[in-house]
């Protein structure tokens, strides 16, 4: 007969390995498409240091009818001989140009053709040895309504327009909140614009404030000095040198 295992070990073996569990889960939001996830108006503001002769990229998605936007600005730039234009360039999800902008500043705005994930890259080839800062504000506008993604969806989606019909005065709030809020998203978007500039001027102000004092400090020095020099080549003109028999001057 084969010998049996202490209760007390097999108690151990089961803590030690564990109860079986299931893998992780590869899919979060089973139910949500990518529509849901993606679907919509957004914009993003911040800015980035680019070194010399750098480049940096960043993707976001669009759907198809959608109208992608992106604005930037350099605010400042360093390095000798150095360059504000910045070459910018955005490309489809099918890797194709779509827009190029050779600038220190600009706009790019058109409708998207594809749906995925467009590319945008800044690209500092104008600076060799210089680094610059720019400001960046990019995303999607929609002016329709998404489409459903089940039949659920749709079905709600006709029940409330039946809803919207009974009541004429619902529907016009409706479309005036829309209209309004997409007003709002644009006038966001310029003031963005309007912002970026004012801190490329701020920035510019600054570089020239910190120049002219520069220069001040060093003329100023540069006429004490000859100033100096000046008193001193008088002074050695009338120094006395004495003979054996009475003192000279050699002025």
């Amino acid at each position: 007969m084969a010998p049996q295992l202490p209760s007390c070990l097999l108690v151990v073996v089961l803590v030690l390995v564990g109860p079986a569990s299931p893998g992780p889960s590869k899919d979060l939001n089973p139910g949500m498409t990518d529509q849901d996830l993606f679907w919509g108006q957004d914009q993003y503001d911040f800015s980035v240091v680019l070194h010399g002769s750098g480049q940096d990229c960043f993707w976001h998605f669009a759907h198809k009818g959608e109208t992608f936007y992106l604005s930037f600005q350099v605010l400042w730039v360093t390095g000798v001989g150095h360059d504000s234009h910045l070459s910018v360039t955005v490309n489809s999800p099918s890797s194709l140009l779509v827009s190029t902008v050779d600038d220190a500043s600009g706009q790019v705005d058109f409708k998207t053709e594809e749906t995925g994930f467009y590319q945008m890259c800044f690209n500092n080839f104008h600076n060799r040895f210089g680094s610059m800062q720019i400001s960046l504000s990019f995303g999607v506008s929609y002016d329709g309504e998404a489409p459903g993604g089940t039949k659920e969806e749709q079905q709600k989606e006709e029940e409330e327009e039946a809803r919207q019909k009974l009541n004429s005065t619902l529907a016009v709030i409706e479309a005036t909140s829309y209209r309004v809020e997409k007003h709002v998203f644009h006038m966001f978007r310029f003031y963005n614009l309007g912002r970026m500039r004012r801190s490329a001027d701020s920035f510019l102000q600054q570089a020239a404030g910190r120049y002219v004092t520069g220069w001040s400090a060093a003329q100023s020095v540069l006429i004490l000095g000859a100033g100096y020099l000046q008193l001193s080549f008088l002074k050695r003109l009338f120094i006395s040198k004495s003979d054996s028999n009475l003192e000279k001057t050699r002025c």
